[in-house]
């Protein structure tokens, strides 16, 4: 039998992703770089998807900014989605700014303040009006 016969058994056609004599292994080369690539985009995705809420409450320059970014970093790093669904309806819902009708009533009770203390200063009884009252 020489080298060019085959066993009676085998095909004529040995597919691709059969390890060459030489030990070059193509499906596992490319077996390697495709396991990279889907780590890497998983890993992109992973962290696009994390920094939406921080992406809304930047564009719409919402109050609760940093709320917004620390809910989002506990999300990241802790895997608990119920931070990351709060950091989104904290980013998505402005809510009612309860400390300016305060912060005005208190303005205008201080400008009440100092006009009283810039007005006419109050008369002080001399010793001829006190004379004068008795």
């Amino acid at each position: 039998m020489s080298n060019t016969d085959l066993h009676p058994m085998a095909t004529g056609h040995i597919p691709s992703y059969v390890t060459q004599a030489d030990g070059s292994d193509f499906l596992l080369t490319f077996m390697f770089i495709f396991t990279v690539l889907v780590i890497v985009l998983i890993g992109v995705g992973y962290f696009t998807l994390h920094s939406i809420p921080e992406k809304l409450a930047h564009e719409s320059n919402h109050p609760q900014f940093q709320l917004v970014g620390i809910l989002a970093l506990l999300a990241l790093f802790t895997h608990n989605g119920l931070f990351w669904v709060a950091a989104v309806l904290v980013a998505g819902f402005q809510f009612p700014d309860v400390a300016a009708p305060l912060r005005a009533i208190a303005d205008a009770i201080r400008s009440l303040g100092t006009e009283r203390s810039e007005g006419p200063a109050p008369v002080q009884p001399t010793d001829h009006t006190a004379q004068q009252e008795q």
